[in-house]
């Protein structure tokens, strides 16, 4: 029988299903609201699950507010009955602490962020018409929230994080990190994040592409840049 996922009172079948009860909560509220007395008590008890549980609780929580991050997105802030506050992640109280690979790529991915963004900046600048650019695999027309950045194969962004792993050797777990919020991580060695940029502008062949879609890419799975291929700058 399927292990059930117990987060004090509630009990969920499948993770899913947790994930989607406290997103439902953040979800809720604006920047800055506090939570109500049931759905405190919901968020305090997932935090108890929460890898560095003790540190995040501290001298007791007095409440919890929804505060937005450094990517403009909602998360999670405790605020202590000693009046000091941190963010946290429920997704890490879920899921626990990342493996070292995943922690690495993630990292190399956020590095990464700002030029992504500018490709796609300069890609709207090029093309927009009435705000809106076509998808570089269907041809639909799509907004800015529309789309994301997307590595064409063979070269994912997956492929390139292990192909630098092997070329410079890295050891996963001799690699430091500064933690900016849960599961949010920079590279200690600033040298480190330069070496990764300038691989990943060498090898990625980038599109502009709808999110909602799941397409097949066996057809553009050869190495050889085309014409049509975004780069960074």
């Amino acid at each position: 029988m399927k292990k059930m996922f117990h987060i004090g009172q509630l009990s969920f079948k499948y993770k899913k299903d947790v994930i989607a009860h406290f997103k439902n909560i953040l979800n809720s509220y604006k920047f800055k609201e506090t939570l109500n007395t049931e759905d405190f008590v919901d968020v305090l008890n997932l935090l108890k699950i929460h890898p560095n549980a003790k540190e995040k609780i501290g001298a007791g929580i007095e409440k919890v507010i929804v505060k937005e991050t450094r990517y403009k997105t909602k998360c999670f802030s405790v605020i202590r009955v000693d009046s000091s506050c941190e963010i946290f992640s429920y997704m890490k109280c879920i899921n626990g602490s990342l493996s070292p690979l995943t922690k690495f790529s993630k990292t190399c991915r956020d590095v990464i962020a700002d030029d992504l963004r500018l490709v796609k900046l300069s890609f709207f600048k090029g093309n927009s018409k009435k705000g809106k650019v076509k998808c570089q695999e269907t041809g639909e027309l799509s907004l800015w929230v529309e789309l994301n950045v997307d590595h064409r194969q063979p070269n994912t962004f997956s492929v390139i994080v292990d192909r630098f792993i092997e070329l410079h050797k890295i050891d996963l777990l001799s690699i430091e990190y500064i933690e900016t919020m849960d599961n949010v991580y920079s590279f200690k060695n600033d040298s480190l994040s330069e070496k990764f940029r300038k691989y990943h502008k060498e090898k990625a062949n980038l599109r502009i592409v709808r999110k909602d879609k799941n397409l097949g890419r066996s057809h553009l799975a050869r190495n050889k840049r085309q014409k049509k291929d975004l780069t960074i700058q």
